[in-house]
C-alpha cells in the first residue's frame, strides 16, 4: 500500500495590492491546479476590462465586484493536489474594509504566506 498524501492548508494574507491573488493564482497554475486554456480565457476577459495583468488573480477573484475593483473582497478557496500533497489554498482579502473576511479564512490553517509590497 502506498503512502497517503498529506493535506496542507495554506492562507495568503497581506496588504491590499501586494500581489496576493496574482501570486496565488500563478502558483496554482504552475502546480497544475488549473489548465492553460482557462488562464488564456481569464487573460482575454481581463484585457477586455482593461485589467490585462489580472489573469492569475481571476483564478481566485470570482465576484464581479472583485474583478471590477481589482481587489479581493471575500476569501476564496482552491483545492488541488501534487505528487505528495492535497493542497487547500485560501486567498484572503487585504483591504481593511474586509478584515473580518480575512480572519474567517485563517482558521484551520497550517501555513501562512504574508505579502507586503515594499514599493508602496
Amino acid at each position: 500500500m502506498g503512502k497517503e498524501k498529506i493535506h496542507i492548508n495554506i492562507v495568503v494574507i497581506g496588504h491590499v495590492d501586494s500581489g496576493k491573488s496574482t501570486s496565488t493564482g500563478h502558483l496554482i497554475y504552475k502546480c497544475g491546479g488549473i489548465d492553460k486554456r482557462t488562464i488564456e480565457k481569464f487573460e482575454k476577459e481581463a484585457a477586455e476590462m482593461g485589467k490585462g495583468s489580472f489573469k492569475y488573480a481571476w483564478v481566485l477573484d470570482k465576484l464581479k465586484a472583485e474583478r471590477e475593483r481589482g481587489i479581493t473582497i471575500d476569501i476564496s478557496l482552491w483545492k488541488f493536489e501534487t505528487a505528495k500533497y492535497y493542497v487547500t489554498i485560501i486567498d484572503a482579502p487585504g483591504h481593511r474594509d474586509f478584515i473580518k473576511n480575512m480572519i474567517t479564512g485563517t482558521s484551520q490553517v497550517c501555513i501562512f504566506f504574508a505579502f507586503y509590497n515594499i514599493f508602496n
